[in-house]
């Protein structure tokens, strides 16, 4: 853009050298404008992230409840990663090790049985999904990981079994269930004893008394399918 100022001679008489008007040209530039492109807001971002990893964990969490049959929360504060993948690496496969914040598995168990287990969250837990009958075997690898390691602030923060609630004080009761062998010898010493070590294997806990028909059931099922 340009523009013409135009200026005359204060005096009357033209200046001898000056017969004509002076003019003085100005060019104007244009300010140039720069279109950046608009970014999205780098903490909407990360929000989205970190909503979509919760929905993955409470998933998770959902399908290891699938044929569960005990949940067990571990306190690990101090706990370092190469202690994490030393844990998993001594656990069964029947054994799964899941780090998960207390509000996600308790949005997964909500209207569960297994919503019995609010009461051991609290603190940082790591979390034990049992898909075995066997609890015995299923929660020695960590008790020898626990002593091995002299870890003894990381104890088990409670846990789930058939419905009920068990504190960390009553561990000892979890870890000393009869396996199914020690079901099985118990029930063929009965059957093949006098009728009170028959009536006292019926009178057990609901628990061992229907592993104890159970596993007499798969025992006559073997011997069925077995040719002569």
């Amino acid at each position: 853009m340009e523009a013409t100022l135009c200026s005359f001679s204060s005096s009357s008489k033209p200046h001898p050298l000056s017969l004509r008007p002076q003019s003085l040209t100005l060019t104007l530039k244009s300010p140039t404008l720069v279109c950046k492109p608009r970014r999205r807001s780098l903490p909407f971002v990360r929000a989205a992230i970190s909503r979509t990893k919760k929905e993955e964990t409470v998933e998770n969490v959902k399908q290891q409840l699938e044929s569960c049959y005990l949940i067990a929360g571990i306190r690990y504060t101090g706990f370092t990663v190469k202690q994490f993948k030393d844990l998993r690496g001594t656990l069964p496969d029947t054994v799964k090790l899941i780090v998960a914040k207390n509000t996600l598995v308790g949005k997964a168990i909500e209207g569960t049985a297994w919503e019995a287990l609010k009461p051991c969250m609290k603190g940082m837990n790591a979390w034990l999904f049992v898909h075995t009958e066997e609890i015995p075997a299923a929660l020695k690898p960590y008790r020898e990981f626990q002593k091995e390691r002299k870890l003894d602030d990381n104890d088990f923060t409670g846990a789930v079994f058939e419905g009920r609630f068990y504190a960390p004080d009553e561990f000892k009761v979890l870890e000393t269930l009869p396996s199914r062998e020690e079901i099985y010898a118990k029930l063929l010493g009965a059957l093949q004893g006098p009728s009170i070590s028959l009536v006292s294997t019926l009178q057990a806990p609901a628990r061992e008394l229907v592993l104890t028909l159970k596993a007499y059931v798969q025992k006559l099922e073997e011997e069925q399918s077995t040719p002569a």
